[in-house]
């Protein structure tokens, strides 16, 4: 028995069960969907636990692929945003022990945790991720 329907155009499945629901609903029931069998669905599910990626072939029936490697963009902007990330952390660990600095009240172990924090944070800032987007991370002081 057909219990699922696939929908090329949503990259997706439908539960035949559910159809008058989606029918009612402001989506409707996909045009394009195609039975599948469940023993093909259930196939695709597990393939897309091994890590395979859910596409359709030309005619619009589901298939399974290798996923990409991700592009450099991608890879840049997930390593922008972590960087940003530690910026932030180091900033904060720093501001506290300037202060003590500043006032004239620091311990010698945090006038030297602040100057391994600003040390990192140039180390952070140095990195330049439009030359290559898979970098290596400074040590973080502890």
């Amino acid at each position: 028995m057909d219990n699922y329907y696939y929908s090329a155009k949503n990259n997706g499945f439908y539960p035949f069960s559910l159809k008058d629901t989606y029918e009612l609903s402001s989506h409707g029931w996909p045009d394009d969907a195609i039975p599948i069998s469940d023993e093909y669905y259930q196939r695709l599910i597990d393939g897309q636990k091994q890590g395979k990626v859910l596409t359709s072939d030309i005619n619009g029936n589901p298939v399974l692929s290798e996923q990409s490697e991700p592009s450099f963009e991608e890879v840049a902007e997930k390593t922008e945003f972590l960087l940003a990330q530690l910026m932030s952390e180091a900033t904060t660990k720093i501001a506290p022990l300037q202060d003590a600095v500043d006032l004239g009240i620091a311990t010698e172990k945090e006038k030297i945790n602040l100057v391994e924090w600003k040390r990192y944070r140039v180390a952070l800032n140095r990195i330049d991720i439009s030359i290559a987007a898979d970098i290596t991370l400074p040590k973080k002081p502890l």
